[in-house]
């Protein structure tokens, strides 16, 4: 399907429907996880991830009162924003970053989530200095709690010299850690996991206080372990084979 084709079936009045049902029903989730933690609903963030989704969707979302709103891929988000699809949104890049594509992402991005080696902190204070933004950019360190480094994220070892990097960049704010559980993991574990290496962070970056974690089927032990900004997509807007 074409992308205007896309964008015409996801303008249908059917789909805000879908989509206001989707919202409603992960706000119920997170609403009763937070209960059940003993944490007040306003202590997690719910970012809608819209990867592969039209720019109509996101628009939709905008309607609907969402304000974070996640993408991937670098080259996605660029098209979406040429299509002022994140007017008054904050723009969250989860995926893996592109040494060549991190100063594109640092122009756009409110945040960056997936910041899990060296060389990225130059490459992305650097895209920020060069889009003559003064606002530092917010990194999130991506954390592998497996290992498998085709999954993306830090080595644990390596997290404190990745964190002091980033401290030490003037257009780079350290917002916290971000983690994808492994591979047929128990998701409660893993995100205990995380919570002790973010922790571990906060010992010597106070400020950096942000836990993402935690995506449409794992939400509510996310939540449990103390997540701060929740990664949903098709528990709200679907499969992409659903618009086709």
């Amino acid at each position: 399907m074409s992308a205007a084709r896309a964008d015409a079936v996801a303008a249908r009045p059917e789909r805000v429907e879908e989509i206001r049902a989707g919202l409603a029903a992960v706000e119920e989730r997170i609403t009763a996880a937070c209960a059940a933690a003993g944490r007040a609903r306003e202590e997690v963030t719910l970012i809608v991830v819209t990867k592969t989704f039209p720019a109509s969707d996101i628009r939709i979302l905008a309607g609907l009162g969402v304000r974070d709103v996640g993408e991937n891929k670098v080259q996605e988000a660029h098209a979406k924003a040429e299509a002022a699809s994140y007017d008054g949104l904050r723009l969250h890049l989860i995926g893996q970053l592109q040494r060549n594509k991190a100063a594109e992402a640092a122009r756009l991005a409110d945040t960056v989530h997936s910041l899990d080696r060296p060389k990225l902190v130059a490459a992305l204070a650097h895209g920020r200095e060069r889009a003559g933004l003064a606002e530092p950019l917010r990194v999130l360190i991506q954390i592998s709690l497996d290992g498998d480094p085709e999954r993306g994220g830090a080595p644990r070892d390596t997290i404190p010299a990745l964190a002091e990097a980033v401290l030490a960049q003037p257009l780079l704010r350290l917002g916290g850690v971000m983690a994808v559980p492994p591979l047929a993991a128990d998701p409660a574990a893993a995100f205990a996991d995380l919570a002790g290496l973010a922790a571990a962070v906060r010992r010597s970056a106070p400020e950096a206080d942000w836990i993402s974690a935690g995506m449409s089927a794992d939400l509510e032990a996310a939540v449990a372990a103390g997540a701060t900004h929740l990664r949903v997509g098709t528990a709200i807007l679907g499969s992409r084979a659903s618009l086709r």
